[in-house]
């Protein structure tokens, strides 16, 4: 039955059904993007808040990359392009899954989107039906839950420990998988927990995979370039096998520190990315075409990006070394150490149960977030938004300064809870 209300219209009160799809109504806000907003808009009104949630480098976009924008608007490039993208990017893009990953595409198994996250999304829609399960490891992006239940999809979340770095177990899931699994997201570099599966464990989960006709992988490597040493990042579809059933979803927001421009893309067999195509000439057509002349250009920087984006890397690992450090002196938190993207995913839980003179018991990563922005004013994303409430997600993707401030701030906050933290 629907919602009926009255409202006001120029001429006449009508009533109007408010009510919202099922769909709509099964899928969680984000709260990453909830609190870098909140934390925006406390900065707006004037108070400090050190905003260290949101999911995007601190750097500019490449000096050659920006040139490269610039000379698409001067040159008026500004019109629509294929759907799937331009000849010229997806060309540079399979050049570089080539070059660097091992991949052999042909343009026509690249899609071009607004987006990494587009990507996967439009990955899970072809792909799903409804009842179809979707398995997430958890720690997980925001995002992929959300994902599973546009489709129809059920997500089933699988996790993982950090005495294990946040890695999958094999074991867990094959005891997971069932005649309903239809696709498997996996995530290396991890977001949020800055993880790097090691080729050996990637390879054991392609067996199992393998055993399964029906299971697809989806696998997120936005975050591949920023990769601390002696990591190395290895493509799941490079792995024996697994090329013909695996979605390679990228971009440029993370590397290229291109968030705003808006581009991501999908590699996989033609079958596959022509149906992630139908639902993008539906949804939002190609993507921005000076956004992919810049992208051409970042692909243009080197290996790997080239000077650009070590420099970058080897700032964010100073960081990371720095926080790391912090944590350990300030105890009473559980650290497995990333060694890829920009995040800490820090076990906090060891001070739930403890009481905040003038706040109250802090009864969950939520709770603890909330003190910490009231009392130290230093913005961090909970846990259990990423499918872990023990923990909160800290982005190191802020200047040094900043983070020895919120460093400052933390401690002081935490230190009017030890006393009643439980033993």
């Amino acid at each position: 039955m629907g919602t009926l209300v009255r409202a006001e219209s120029i001429s006449k009160q009508v009533e109007v059904d408010i009510s919202l799809s099922p769909r709509v109504n099964s899928v969680k806000p984000s709260k990453t993007i909830a609190m870098t907003d909140l934390a925006t808009a406390l900065v707006q009104a004037g108070v400090p808040v050190i905003r260290l949630a949101a999911g995007e480098p601190d750097f500019d976009t490449p000096t050659v990359v920006a040139e490269a924008g610039i000379n698409a608007i001067r040159e008026g490039y500004t019109r629509y392009t294929p759907n799937a993208g331009t000849l010229e990017l997806r060309t540079a893009i399979c050049h570089k899954l080539k070059e660097e990953n091992g991949l052999t595409y042909t343009p026509d198994q690249i899609l071009v989107s607004n987006g990494a996250k587009q990507s996967a999304l439009q990955a899970v829609l072809a792909v799903c039906s409804p009842g179809d399960e979707v398995i997430i490891p958890a720690p997980f992006y925001v995002s992929y839950p959300e994902m599973a239940r546009l489709a129809d999809a059920t997500p089933v979340i699988l996790p993982t420990l950090i005495s294990n770095n946040f890695l999958l177990d094999p074991e867990a899931l094959k005891s997971t998988i069932s005649e309903k699994s239809r696709v498997l997201i996996l995530c290396s570099p991890s977001n949020p927990t800055g993880s790097v599966y090691p080729k050996k464990l990637l390879e054991e989960i392609a067996d199992i995979v393998a055993k399964h006709p029906r299971l697809l992988v989806i696998c997120d490597e936005i975050y591949e370039h920023i990769i601390y040493s002696p990591a190395i990042h290895t493509s799941f579809a490079s792995l024996p096998g697994m090329w013909e059933r695996t979605f390679t979803v990228n971009g440029f927001s993370k590397a290229f520190a291109m968030t705003g421009w808006r581009l991501g893309y999908l590699a996989g067999p033609k079958h596959f990315v022509a149906a992630c195509g139908k639902i993008q000439s539906q949804a939002t057509s190609g993507a921005c075409s000076i956004s992919q002349k810049a992208g051409v250009a970042a692909l243009g920087l080197g290996y790997r990006g080239g000077e650009a984006v070590a420099k970058m890397v080897k700032e964010f690992e100073e960081r990371r070394d720095f926080l790391v450090e912090s944590f350990r002196e300030l105890g009473g938190v559980k650290i497995s150490e990333p060694q890829g993207a920009f995040y800490l995913f820090l076990d906090f839980s060891s001070y739930y149960g403890a009481e905040a003179e003038g706040y109250g018991i802090i009864k969950d990563s939520e709770s603890l977030c909330k003190y910490l922005l009231d009392k130290a004013q230093v913005a961090l994303v909970p846990g259990d938004a990423f499918g872990d409430d023990k923990c909160i997600r800290i982005s190191y993707a802020a200047s040094m300064s900043n983070l020895q401030a919120a460093m400052e701030r933390i401690k002081g906050a935490i230190v009017h809870l030890k006393a009643t933290v439980p033993a």
